[in-house]
């Protein structure tokens, strides 16, 4: 069993927002990777794709989520399924901002609108 405590959480900064990792290959040895995005109102993330399956959980604060070319408003406790090779944006509430608990495979790779490969965010890694 491991065990990881706050104090070791990896945390990584975008313009988007905070991600906190709780568990991914590379902290813990998780086949999954499981962490937090902290967004802070009116942050907008970036149009991009991924090569796999995302869970998003909401668990403060709203959001708009573009996901595949349909727009969903969604507010905490509501979870978005975000299949792979769907372009998506987050954007967060002007007001209030989000927190959301993500889960995705260990190694999943980001993708620009073009195709353009990102590779693996530090969050998942």
């Amino acid at each position: 069993m491991t065990v990881i405590r706050d104090a070791d959480a990896r945390r990584s900064e975008t313009p988007g927002g905070v991600m906190t990792t709780f568990a991914s290959p590379t902290q813990g040895g998780a086949s999954r990777s499981l962490w937090k995005v902290e967004a802070k109102p009116g942050a907008a993330g970036p149009v991009h794709d991924f090569d796999s399956e995302q869970v998003w959980s909401w668990v403060a604060g709203a959001a708009t989520v573009e996901l595949g070319g349909e727009t969903y408003t969604v507010t905490a406790g509501d979870t978005v399924i975000m299949p792979a090779r769907t372009v998506r944006r987050v954007l967060a509430d002007p007001d209030t901002g989000y927190t959301a608990v993500v889960t995705a495979p260990a190694g999943a790779k980001a993708y620009g609108p073009d195709g353009a490969e990102f590779g693996v965010p530090p969050w998942i890694a």
